[in-house]
């Protein structure tokens, strides 16, 4: 994954509306894997690799936060060998990855409870957003061992924690002890695998996010794709809930 992130303004298609956040749901690695006869973990290996390629190309077009579903509290489920060698792969880029991404200005944010990842990995991924945290060109969050319930419980234990006097709490309170705290909520959710559900992921944040849905399995997903997912949100119109008078 070397792939520079410097932005190509002048290769970009015409973009009615650029999301702040968009947030992508990383599936089909496993298929993408069986359809060429490989093991599941080659599958990841792509998928991991696909990364850069898909950060660089939300550089290109000014997106500020990126946020990644790597792994869920749900995937713990999946076989131990699968799951261990999940686990190696994100550590290994972590490592490889970490230098690139202080030089490139990228933004590591973890998503998740990490006190419950091997020692190892919750290490590597400290080192990275504590060396990171100073950079401001992208956000790159990656929920791993990450649950959209679960990260509402956690958020409701802090404010109880901290005697939050319950007068006081409202949406905007509660977004603070969210682990997005301080990000703008995503505009648009994008599932590869060409599934409809949201899995578990951002269900605070994506309350009024765009979803957007393609068959085409994680590992191919490419800045062309990329490209079809913007060009459909450019195309919404977003309400929130509210009525256009002039119609």
């Amino acid at each position: 994954m070397s792939v520079k992130l410097q932005p190509t303004i002048e290769q970009q298609p015409k973009i009615e509306k650029v999301p702040r956040h968009v947030a992508i749901i990383m599936d089909g690695n496993g298929r993408w894997a069986n359809s060429r006869g490989l093991p599941r973990l080659a599958g990841h290996k792509a998928g991991t690799e696909n990364i850069r390629t898909i950060l660089k190309a939300c550089v290109d077009y000014g997106i500020e936060v990126l946020t990644i579903y790597a792994f869920s509290t749900e995937n713990w489920g999946r076989p131990k060998e699968e799951v261990r060698g999940l686990m190696r792969i994100l550590e290994q880029v972590i490592n490889r990855e970490t230098k690139q991404l202080v030089a490139e200005g990228v933004r590591l944010q973890h998503l998740g409870r990490l006190d419950e990842l091997p020692d190892r990995l919750g290490s590597s991924i400290r080192r990275s957003t504590e060396a990171t945290k100073g950079n401001t060109k992208i956000t790159l969050n990656v929920a791993f061992n990450y649950g959209g319930r679960q990260e509402i419980v956690d958020a409701a234990r802090r404010i109880v924690a901290d005697k939050v006097d319950p007068s006081m709490i409202d949406e905007n309170l509660f977004s603070r002890y969210l682990y997005t705290t301080g990000q703008p909520d995503p505009d648009l959710i994008i599932r590869t695998g060409g599934e409809m559900r949201l899995s578990n992921y951002l269900i605070w944040q994506s309350a009024y996010a765009e979803y957007y849905s393609t068959p085409v399995y994680w590992p191919d997903f490419d800045k062309q794709e990329l490209e079809k997912a913007l060009l459909t949100y450019g195309q919404r119109e977003r309400r929130f809930g509210k009525v256009d008078i002039a119609r």
